[in-house]
């Protein structure tokens, strides 16, 4: 059961919401979908308040004075109030709409980046990023001649933070961009103290909250960081939405990112003065009816209490790893845990290779992720090429995970293990 305000609702009353987890699946199996961390499922509630928007309200936002634009205007600008009372940010204007956290990090490490880090200077990063958190400091590095430098893994799939400190140490870091979650090994980030440590020697801190916003309840006021980004999708909204955070001092002294559209004040043959924030980075038509129906998605979220969902979440990870950990042959990657880590658990069989255990297990129903998750730094650091990695949600059940373990026994029985 999982507590909402001042009821109770069980799992099969949120899981009537979600229309595909009706689904049947490989010769009629019931889906069992734990691949969350790539993207969860979308409520009636939002697929609703799409099929709302383009029926009755479609427009574009933003001068226009006819009633579907101010109409369409108005919602668009209520998701971002909501989104500001959802994570206690204290001033709208800090609050930039993109297309991901993907789109985010990158904005950052142009606009920001290549007007404050010169040569000599340190951008620090982890093990277990995705490639979005690496591959723009690569590129920003290699063009300003700033170099990069990693927080190492332990044995438990934790930082080792005193090399954050050894690299602080050389007053060189200019800014520290790390996860607050790992996509891979589910390991929260001890972020408060990281941010901490940058805020005694100057060093900005941006954190990737692609894993975190949609399974723990973030205050981004309290943290202290300097830029925070995240994506709709991972929370119950559409995709190709996601939200930049940066303290408004920072925005205002960056170059934009784009140009055209909105972004702009005036425009004349030689020059061109720009927007307001946050509309200076919001170039072109945005994605007016999927940040609309993110709101949708918010209430969903804030109805339930981001402090049930991690809840919820934990003691399904309790659950599932104490399952897993008895399955012949099986290893499991990081915290063992679960109030160490998020619902992300990454696991191998020996020898067998993660796309046929995906494959066999597929037969049965089960949606869980293989691959390398845009991570392969990691996947380096474990010395394998890739892993399985199953997800939950406020939706799975013990039920699923029990499928889960079931269909990883028949794995284990194939392969002789």
């Amino acid at each position: 059961m999982i507590k909402i305000q001042a009821n109770t609702y069980s799992l099969e009353e949120i899981r009537n919401d979600f229309p595909v987890l009706n689904r049947r699946v490989r010769d009629d199996k019931k889906l069992v979908y734990l691949d969350n961390a790539a993207t969860t499922q979308k409520p009636n509630q939002v697929i609703d308040a799409i099929t709302d928007y383009y029926q009755n309200h479609n427009s574009n936002i933003h001068r226009a004075v006819h009633a579907l634009a101010e109409e369409s205007t108005e919602a668009f600008e209520v998701t971002r109030d909501k989104i500001a009372k959802f994570l206690n940010i204290q001033n709208r204007e800090e609050i930039v709409f993109v297309k991901g956290t993907t789109e985010a990090i990158n904005l950052v490490a142009y606009s920001w980046g290549r007007d404050n880090v010169q040569k000599g200077d340190i951008v620090v990063t982890t093990e277990y990023e995705h490639h979005s958190n690496i591959v723009p400091w690569q590129l920003l590095t290699q063009e300003t001649g700033a170099e990069l430098k990693y927080i190492d893994i332990d044995d438990n799939g934790e930082l080792i933070l005193e090399q954050l400190d050894e690299y602080l140490a050389t007053g060189k870091v200019k800014l520290v961009a790390i996860s607050h979650v790992s996509n891979v090994l589910g390991t929260i980030t001890d972020i408060h103290n990281v941010i901490k440590k940058c805020k005694n020697v100057g060093a900005k801190v941006l954190v990737d909250g692609a894993q975190a916003v949609p399974h723990m309840k973030v205050d981004v006021s309290s943290l202290g960081c300097d830029f925070y980004a995240f994506s709709a999708h991972k929370m119950l909204g559409p995709t190709g939405v996601g939200v930049l955070w940066a303290r408004k001092e920072l925005l205002e002294n960056m170059r934009p990112f784009q140009g055209g559209g909105d972004m702009i004040r005036e425009v004349h043959k030689h020059e061109t003065t720009w927007n307001d924030l946050p509309y200076k980075f919001e170039a072109g038509t945005p994605n007016v009816a999927d940040v609309i129906c993110f709101a949708a998605a918010i209430d969903y979220l804030t109805k339930i209490g981001m402090d049930n969902v991690r809840s919820h979440e934990t003691e399904l990870t309790k659950y599932a790893l104490e399952k897993m950990s008895k399955v012949k042959g099986l290893t499991i990657y990081g915290p063992k845990d679960p109030q160490k880590a998020s619902g992300v658990i990454s696991f191998n069989f020996n020898d067998v290779h993660p796309h046929d255990v995906a494959t066999i297990i597929d037969k049965n129903g089960v949606a869980i992720r293989s691959g390398h998750h845009c991570a392969q730094v990691l996947m380096e650091k474990l010395n394998v090429a890739a892993t399985n990695r199953a997800s939950f949600y406020i939706y799975t059940t013990k039920e699923e995970v029990d499928t889960l373990i079931d269909s990883l026994e028949q794995v284990a029985e194939v392969f002789k293990l």
